[in-house]
This record gives C-alpha cells, structure tokens and sequence, in this order.
C-alpha cells in the first residue's frame, strides 16, 4: 500500500527486454535503503526490486503491467515519480493507494495560474472508472484532489513543491499518464452495479 506522495523522483539508466518483461533500472537517493523483494512505485505501478547494484536498482515489469500502464513509453534518461510502501503506523497525509494502475489518460491541457498549474487529463470512459468532485486519483503515483469532474475528463490543480518534486513539471499536452481512481469509490461503484 501507498500513499501517493511522492517520496523522490528516480531516474531511468537502463532498459532490458527478457521475453515479454521489461526489466527498468533506476538511480534514486534511496537506493542504499533497498532490500531485494521490496516494492516501490514508479509513476505510481508498484514493482518489486530484483537487484541492487551501488546507487541503482533494477524492478521487473511483465506483459500484462506494460500492456496498462506507460511504462513501455519510458526511455533512458526518463525521470520517475518513486514512492516506498507506507510503514504501519504511519501518516497517511495521501489517500490510499493500491499501485495497480487503472488506466492511462492523455494530458488534454495546462494552464498556468497565479501561483499554480491546472492539468486536464482525458481517459476512456468505456473502463467504468470514475472521478468525482473533490474526490482523490492518482496520477503518475501522485495523490491528487479532482476539480472539475466530467464523464471522462478530470482537472487537478498543482502547487509549485509538487511541480518540482515530482515529474508534473515534464508533462505536455498529449502525455500520456498513469491513472488509480479511489480504492473506495471503485467498492462503491461496484457494489451499484457498475462494472
């Protein structure tokens, strides 16, 4: 579980394919802190470390994770948004993040306002996923609070930490991002019948 802030940001240094799966390296400020077999989020897809190698570690992602997610866009030099698991017992100043992406979404547009950015980002509404007026998502592992909820489109204002701390600041429009909707809105919706 996580939380949707952004602990560092990480960046790509090598990229591998074995058969199907996608192996990504990353160099972070926290390496030194990793254990083999523990999870962290990248731009909100939690994969497990499989190596460390001094100041940078590799996670593994198969067909299926790289068939929903951005993570087959990525290139070397690519900055990441990393998250560790929370500890029990800890703040949760997020939301409740699972790291299983829902879907991706395409930046429709960024305006720049007095002190702060306003993204628009646009999805397939044929997935059943949801948003809702100052309800939480997840963009890119970014918890984030929804302004201006439609059907399939969706705003979230940004303050200037979160653009420089996380990979915000590198988005234009037609990027394509990483979407979780809310754990407990997607229950809700369930349990109404909506698949």
């Amino acid at each position: 579980m996580f939380t949707g802030i952004i602990e560092s940001l990480g960046r790509i240094t090598a990229i591998s394919s074995e058969k199907e799966n996608l192996h990504l390296t990353v160099r972070c400020d926290f390496t030194s802190e990793l254990k083999i077999d523990q999870s962290v989020a990248h731009n909100g897809v939690c994969l497990t470390v499989v190596a460390i190698s001094e100041d940078t570690y590799t996670v593994t992602a198969i067909k299926e994770t790289l068939q929903k997610t951005t993570l087959s866009f990525l290139k070397t030099d690519t900055l990441v948004n990393l998250e560790r698991a929370m500890k029990l017992g800890d703040r949760l100043d997020g939301h409740i993040v699972q790291g299983h992406v829902d879907q991706t979404a395409i930046c429709k547009d960024i305006k720049k306002e007095a002190g702060s950015w306003v993204f628009t980002f646009q999805y397939d509404p044929s997935k059943n996923n949801i948003t809702i007026e100052k309800g939480s998502v997840t963009v890119n592992g970014v918890s984030l609070t929804v302004v201006n909820s439609k059907e399939h489109e969706f705003s979230v204002a940004i303050i200037p930490y979160t653009y420089k701390h996380t990979n915000f600041h590198t988005l234009t429009p037609n990027s394509v991002v990483n979407l979780e909707f809310d754990v407990i809105g997607k229950y809700v919706a369930r349990l109404q019948g909506v698949k």
